[in-house]
């Protein structure tokens, strides 16, 4: 899954779902003894639930009043089809939309439990995990009182497998969904005949192409749940105003700006197993400066005392939040990585590529952006996959360079030794955002000290995320990042680096246009092992293409924390996608 609608040469791109681990609920410190533990990021543990059931209610929370949550990362696109960042799909799951299956945090643990939504449990596999039967609960409805049906949900699978209607939303049901690779979509391929998706009254049978043990975890995603079906749902009118299946609905929402949403008063607390309906409204303010908005939160005064955030605090505020207001500071782990995607296509010379993972300034580029080494960002990371994911390896991509290690002298020797001196890298940033610029700086002056021309593209932050999906346009460097849909390997590889059809995927999450048959091929295999073998056959494959290909240079692993208001009860850290845990806030 894609992090937060990035800022410039560390912005993230993929949504996660299961646990990350690290701790939340107001922990605090400095970055020596409040940092993550690094060695779990990945560990998303393994909860489940099937029998949960509601209505929820939490001790000593009270209904009414409004929460305002500021951010300086915009909602670019709140479409259950296409929300895949970890900002979207997050309040999009927690508090607008309902899927098949949803998490709900446990206190105890500090992790997610995977437990049942719209339907009854987590879903029945036959023997070879080739299909899945979910049978949909009753009483649910939308907001205007219309009660979800078997044939809702999935027209909105159908819906969210247009490819090219919805290019940059997660495409597994189209990798995993029997026909999904060849099924065009109801708008592009004008067509809801899709037969691996049959409905015979509250049921809903799956069939799959290849065996997919993680279907209740795919279950979970925006892209799993209702849509009715008709004139309301098009794309251009649907993205505006997706259709309330959950405590809150849209009341006025301005893309990459604002949003707010209200109570709906069709939901009904005993349908729905993880959700409440606490708060009366939220109010999102999505363009606001990091330093205002930690300012705001120090300060704890008048609006500020029920306002809360789901961006890091910066580092320079950091130690005043953890020494003073540490019950209102939130940190907790992210199973996400960062990095510089070099486009395959045009960055050709593998020696070129050592080059930059010499010259990039690793842990400067991480204070330059307002970021805490060892709490919000990990300079030392080398793999691909996060630190606690199964079958992880821990390697080094390049001979001799040790993870988050600068040294422009040997990048230089690289360059001279490929005759490329002076190679132009060409990457955006977000002019829009101080932190994003100060980043872009640092990291301007470090490829050029190591005998690059560095070439930053600037853009806005509103617009970023579209022009870095552009296959077309003039980049040779995607910052980028992702984070795990589900703890393994299966969640990594096949969205960041299996080849894509340019013309009718886009980009995709493959920001490095990776293209490379062999690897292809052995993702195939690997999806095809029996199931205790996949985790080492990931883990040598993430090792194989670093070290053979070098398509991506990872920069950092995530971290987060968070702050809220004195008034805000029951902000969490979700670390499966490193937001707050929406399910439980309440304002006293």
């Amino acid at each position: 899954m894609r992090l937060k609608t990035p800022f410039i040469a560390l912005a993230t791109a993929g949504v996660m779902t299961l646990a990350a681990c690290g701790g939340s609920g107001g922990s605090g410190g400095d970055s020596g003894d409040s940092g993550v533990d690094r060695d779990k990021l990945g560990d998303t543990g393994d909860a489940q639930d099937a029998e949960r059931e509601g209505p929820v209610e939490i001790e000593g929370a009270k209904k009414g009043g409004t929460v305002k949550v500021l951010s300086v990362n915009g909602l670019n696109t709140m479409d259950p089809a296409e929300a895949y960042y970890v900002n979207t799909a997050s309040i999009l799951t927690g508090l607008v939309t309902r899927s098949l299956t949803q998490y709900a945090y446990d206190e105890e643990s500090g992790q997610m439990t995977l437990i049942p939504d719209l339907a009854t449990g987590l879903g029945t596999p036959n023997e070879d995990f080739t299909e899945w039967k979910f049978t949909i609960r009753k009483g649910a409805k939308f907001e205007n009182g219309k009660e979800i049906t078997a044939d809702d949900v999935k027209f909105g699978m159908l819906r969210a497998m247009d490819r090219k209607a919805f290019p940059d939303g997660p495409a597994f049901a189209n990798d995993y969904f029997e026909g999904g690779a060849d099924y065009k979509g109801p708008y592009s391929g004008k067509s809801t005949d899709f037969d691996a998706i049959e409905v015979d009254g509250d049921t809903l049978t799956i069939k799959m192409s290849t065996p997919f043990p993680d279907m209740p975890y795919w279950g979970t995603f925006p892209a799993m749940g209702p849509v009715p079906e008709g004139p309301a749902s098009t794309p251009e009118k649907y993205r505006q105003h997706p259709l309330a299946s959950g405590p809150y609905k849209f009341a006025q929402y301005n893309p990459e700006k604002n949003l707010t949403l209200v109570r709906n008063q069709a939901w009904d607390p005993k349908t729905d197993p993880g959700r409440t309906q606490y708060p009366e409204k939220y109010v999102f303010d999505v363009q606001v400066e990091s330093a205002k908005i930690d300012q705001i939160l120090l300060a704890d005064q008048g609006e500020g005392q029920t306002t809360m955030t789901y961006d890091d605090v910066l580092g320079a505020d950091f130690r005043k939040f953890s020494n003073d207001h540490k019950d209102r500071l939130v940190i907790g782990g992210q199973p996400c990585t960062y990095y510089w995607g070099l486009d395959y296509r045009k960055v050709t010379d593998k020696l070129v590529r050592e080059a930059v993972a010499w010259a990039y300034p690793y842990k400067d580029a991480i204070l330059a952006g307002g970021n805490i080494d060892g709490v919000t960002r990990l300079s030392d990371a080398s793999a691909l996959m996060p630190p606690g994911t199964p079958g992880r390896k821990e390697y080094t991509a390049v001979e001799g360079h040790e993870p988050g290690t600068t040294d422009p002298a040997k990048a230089k020797a690289l360059l001279e030794e490929a005759g490329a001196m002076d190679y132009e890298l060409k990457f955006l940033f977000a002019n829009d955002d101080p932190n994003g610029v100060a980043q872009k700086d640092v990291i301007v002056a470090a490829l050029e000290e190591a005998g690059f021309k560095a070439t930053p593209i600037a853009t806005t932050t509103a617009e970023l995320s579209e022009k870095r999906s552009d296959p077309d346009s003039d980049l040779n460097v995607r910052s980028s990042g992702w984070c795990s849909d589900w703890p393994a390997g299966s969640s990594w590889f096949p969205p960041v680096m299996q080849s894509t059809n340019l013309d009718e995927e886009g980009l995709g999450a493959n920001y490095s246009v990776f293209s490379e048959p062999e690897v292809d091929d052995r993702i195939k295999e690997i999806l095809q092992m029996p199931l205790e073998e996949q985790p080492e056959a990931w883990g040598d494959l993430d090792e194989t293409i670093a070290k053979e290909y070098l398509p991506a240079i990872v920069t950092s692993y995530t971290g987060t924390a968070q702050a809220h208001g004195s008034k805000v009860n029951g902000h969490n850290i979700d670390i499966g996608y490193g937001m707050p845990t929406w399910k439980g806030i309440w304002v006293s």
